[in-house]
């Protein structure tokens, strides 16, 4: 089971620095891989329900340019609120400036007022998911754009790609496309459930399963509920350890206390 952690970006007062920081510590300590939330204008202030204060793409290439080897991703980037071409170069680019260790982490948004705010339509946001990713993976094989044009830079590889959610929607997608399923608030026994769902789905493909999971308080806490995620048949726990003060401990033990 892989240990991989939420990098806090729900404070608009958090220093730009400490992201990478901590991307820099759960590197040495171990963890596979560092995600950052994603939102453009919420409803209601920052904070415990809505994250992303600074945009996670470019701040990920800030942080790719500071680390090495852990990986880094978006858990999860709301599809229907870019422009498709836009978010295929920045991604094209950031799997480059990374030395392809970025995983374009998707999911459709939940909330129905951030896509008013932004004149976004929130009936048909699976479908241009959908034609989103698509479009990404046709430009990244081709170089060529629906008309012709020329795509660069190109992935060095396939991008992987994490499908958040918990709906049977998202479950189907990430069968079709994903590299990893990603649970949101899920207990370990219904995560179990969804992960049986996702295996008759994506059938003969192989597709990870991933649990997004809470700091309980302490570590000792924290690492038995990812014990059973690992039972319930998650290949890796995704821990967002809460506000930027005192991760550095909260990662260090439960990165010890996780072995």
């Amino acid at each position: 089971m892989d240990l991989e952690a939420v990098l806090p970006n729900e404070q608009p007062d958090l220093d730009p620095g400490r992201p990478a920081e901590l991307a820099r510590l759960a590197e040495d300590l171990g963890y596979r891989t560092a995600w950052l939330p994603d939102h453009l204008l919420p409803p209601g202030p920052f904070g415990e329900v809505f994250g992303g204060v600074y945009e996670p793409l470019v701040t990920l290439a800030h942080i790719a340019a500071r680390t090495s080897r852990i990986r880094l991703g978006t858990s999860v980037l709301i599809v229907p609120l870019r422009e498709p071409f836009a978010l295929a170069k920045q991604v094209a680019t950031l799997d480059r400036l990374s030395g392809h260790r970025f995983d374009l982490g998707v999911g459709t948004g939940w909330n129905e007022p951030e896509f008013a705010e932004v004149g976004a339509d929130f009936g048909s946001r699976g479908r241009r998911t959908d034609a989103t990713l698509d479009l990404l993976a046709e430009l990244f094989r081709t170089g060529r754009g629906p008309g012709g044009g020329y795509f660069a830079p190109r992935p060095a590889g396939p991008v992987p790609v994490t499908v958040g959610g918990n709906s049977t929607a998202a479950l189907r997608r990430a069968a079709r496309i994903g590299t990893t399923w990603q649970s949101a608030g899920l207990s370990p026994a219904a995560f179990g459930e969804r992960v049986a769902a996702l295996r008759k789905l994506a059938g003969d493909r192989p597709v990870r399963a991933a649990a997004r999971a809470q700091w309980r308080g302490d570590a000792r806490t924290t690492a038995a509920e990812a014990r059973a995620f690992r039972d319930a048949g998650a290949d890796a726990v995704v821990v967002h350890f809460g506000e930027a003060a005192g991760t550095e401990r909260r990662m260090t033990e439960l990165a010890a206390a996780a072995g």
